[in-house]
């Protein structure tokens, strides 16, 4: 069984990072998690608001929480709000933010190796510097559109 490695995890956020300042994004803060939840990898651009690398956090952690992308946790949280207020509860508030830009990392055969979560610019523009990110490692990204 081959995990998400320090290597993949830092060509992830260097990518992401990259991905960003090609778009001229607002500062982000990126984390990555492996499967089991220890952080891997976080780096937060200078500038960067308070608090990004807790939200990035909350974003990655929701979607290993519930094996699904932060943007299907959105959708879910506009369906059901009082689930999601539920899992935010008993997770711990910092624990799971439902909204786009944290996106699960899985190896070509859909194992589960980590999650990244990041915060910074437009919810839809962190996530696409975190599929960016995965893709330039090899690996596939589940947003959960």
């Amino acid at each position: 069984m081959i995990d998400l490695s320090l290597e993949a995890a830092r060509i992830v956020v260097a990518t992401a990072l990259r991905t960003a300042r090609e778009r001229n994004l607002k500062p982000l803060a990126v984390v990555v998690y492996d499967a089991r939840g220890a952080l891997k990898c976080v780096e937060v651009e200078d500038g960067t608001s308070l608090r990004r690398a807790e939200i990035a956090s909350g974003k990655a952690n929701g979607a290993l929480a519930l094996g699904m992308g932060s943007r299907a946790i959105h959708a879910r949280a506009e369906q059901q709000p009082y689930f999601v207020a539920a899992v935010t509860h008993l997770a711990g508030p910092a624990a799971l933010v439902p909204v786009p830009g944290g996106v699960l990392i899985r190896n070509k055969d859909g194992r589960l190796l980590g999650a990244i979560g990041i915060s910074g610019d437009t919810s839809d523009n962190d996530e696409i510097c975190a599929v960016a990110g995965i893709e330039a490692a090899g690996l596939v990204a589940e947003t959960g559109a």
